[in-house]
Formats: C-alpha cells, structure tokens, sequence
C-alpha cells in the first residue's frame, strides 16, 4: 500500500495545461454530482425526461448550449410504458440515444458496477439521470456507526468517484423537507448536510403556492449562483427570467439609494441629518435609522461609482452625515466639513 503523499508543486501546478470544466448545460450542470431537489409532485420528473430529450438532441436549455451525447435516464420510480406514455407528450422524435431503466442495483450493492458496464458499451454518454437517490441507497441498515451525516456523505462521495473517474455528469434527483428555511433553502434539502456537502452541484426546484411556476436555485464549486424562475406550460418548464449573483444582489439593494444619487446631481456638497435628508427628498418609505444603515451597508457600491463620497459623525445628541462629488481631477482629498 502506497503510504507517501502524492504532491506537486504550486509552480509545476501553474504551469500544467488543463482543460476547463466540462459543463452539460452551459453554467448550470458541469460535470461531478448535481443533486436536483424539490417537493414531492412539483414536476421533477417532468423537467428531467425533457432535460434528457434536449440534451441528446444537442438543444438548448433555457437559452444555454448543451453539450450533445448519450443519456443514460434511470427512471426509478416510473414504469416502462408511463415513461413512453410522457414521451409522445413530449415528442413524436425521440432520439436513439437517450437509454432508460426502470430497475437498478443499489449503492454499494451493483450500482457502480451496472454504471460502469454501460458507460464501457456506450462511451458517448457524458450525462446520467438518477431519480431519485432514496430508490439506490440502502436504508435498511441504518446510519451505523458513521451517522447519519457520515452516511450521507459516502453514498454521494460513491457516485462522485465514478463521476470523477470517467469525467461525467451524474444528475441526482432528492427531495425536500416539509419544513421550510426561509434564511436558506439549501437546508430544506432532505437528510443531513452531508448530502450537500459531498455534492459538487446543489440546485433547488421551488414551486410558487397555487400558480404554475417554480423558482429554480443553483449554487455550485463550479456554478455561480443564479435563481431561474420558470413556468409549467403544456408539460415543459419554460424559462421566465434568469438572475445571476450580481443581478440578485443589485435587486437587494434598496431604490433608496438610487434616490439619494439623484439627489446629489445637481449639488456639489451637503450636510444634515438624516431627517433633514428625509425632508428635502420628500421621502416616506425610509425611516431616520433606516438612513445611516443603508448608506453604511451600499454607499459603496451605489454613491461611489457616481462620485458621491459620503460620511458621518455624531456631533451632541445628533448624527450628520454629509455628501460631496468628486472627480478624478479634484486636488483636495475628498474630505466633508460636517
């Protein structure tokens, strides 16, 4: 047994040629563990089935390129002919290199090997569909003596490593708990953190109470994070609006801000409270304290860039804060006299 670490070095790493990250769809679905979560009856199915016609025909999803190759689609929960049955909903062509099975082996139990026999006798296939995950563990035996965290954990790091070994996508389809997190939906995500943890890939299908649509979040070692809303429309999710990290974070900002910029254009420099601010910009949906802690928090980003240079300071029983544009060519150091 090999007992020394196998290491390079951080300049033999600089210098070494590697390809970049082969992604299924284009920034959503790289190669590694994606695992695919959502409610029970939410339509998973649904987007997986149309998910694999796209891809092996080559066709866009949602507006991004896909990487054309065989899918291997282990359906767990269907039966040959429902699986046909939504095929001809979906299309009256469906290609020759989208495979499906509707009984496997479990993890640590054939799984692995099934995978490799048919990755062997079709080579082209780059993307796999489990759905779900709970119909290849074996729950009988329990968490043992690893946990439940510890259990989870190694039957994603099991389909990871055959993931990593022939360079795939292998897509997960989970569920979700009853109870919600409104501080983060990634913990809705059914079991423990393992599951998360050991995936390169996490993505969050949530549907919208009592309308068609679902927003899809996707957050991963080799994706940005991006909410997707989509609409179920004649058995397919169509793309609504599509938001990447920065545009989220931009719609986080308050319109107050934004205002504030408007306010300064025609001054050169101002100074009060946050009151008197409120007051000359006939404000009503901001509070005095409101004031201090959005300019503390997004001055930065939204004051700044429109060469407004903003401070405060607490003068007695009150706080003034001050406002002054700039430019590049200005000779003093931006200072406000408040």
């Amino acid at each position: 047994m090999e007992t020394r670490l196998k290491t390079i070095d951080a300049e033999t790493l600089q210098a070494m040629p590697m390809g970049k990250t082969m992604f299924i769809v284009d920034g959503l679905i790289p190669q590694g563990v994606n695992v695919l979560s959502g409610a029970s009856k939410i339509g998973k199915s649904w987007l997986m089935l149309w998910l694999g016609l796209q891809v092996a025909r080559g066709r866009p999803v949602w507006g991004m390129s896909t990487m054309q190759c065989d899918v291997l689609y282990l359906s767990l929960e269907d039966t040959v002919r429902r699986i046909k049955d939504r095929l001809y909903q979906l299309t009256d062509d469906a290609p020759p290199n989208l495979h499906f099975a509707v009984a496997c082996g479990l993890i640590g139990s054939g799984l692995e090997e099934q995978i490799t026999d048919f990755l062997t006798e079709n080579p082209n296939t780059r993307l796999i569909i489990i759905d779900t995950l709970q119909k290849v563990r074996d729950t009988k035996g329990g968490a043992g003596k690893v946990g439940v965290y510890g259990n989870d954990y190694d039957d994603i790091a099991s389909i990871k490593q055959l993931a990593d070994q022939y360079s795939i996508s292998i897509l997960l389809v989970h569920h979700l708990r009853k109870m919600q997190d409104s501080s983060d939906p990634f913990n809705e995500v059914s079991g423990s953190t393992g599951i998360t943890g050991a995936a390169d890939t996490n993505l969050i299908l949530k549907r919208k109470r009592s309308t068609n649509e679902a927003v899809l979040l996707a957050n991963g070692r080799d994706v940005e994070y991006q909410e997707l809303t989509l609409e179920f429309h004649n058995l397919v999710w169509e793309l609504v609006e599509r938001k990447d990290s920065e545009e989220i974070h931009k719609a986080e900002i308050p319109g107050f801000l934004f205002r504030v910029a408007d306010f300064m254009r025609p001054r050169k420099e101002w100074v009060g409270t946050a009151t008197d601010l409120l007051e000359q910009m006939q404000e009503s949906e901001v509070t005095p304290n409101m004031v201090t802690k959005y300019l503390g928090q997004f001055a930065g980003e939204v004051l700044e860039p429109e060469g407004i240079r903003y401070r405060t300071k607490r003068t007695g029983q009150q706080r003034l804060i001050g406002f002054k544009k700039y430019d590049s060519n200005d000779a003093d150091d931006g200072s406000i006299d408040i």
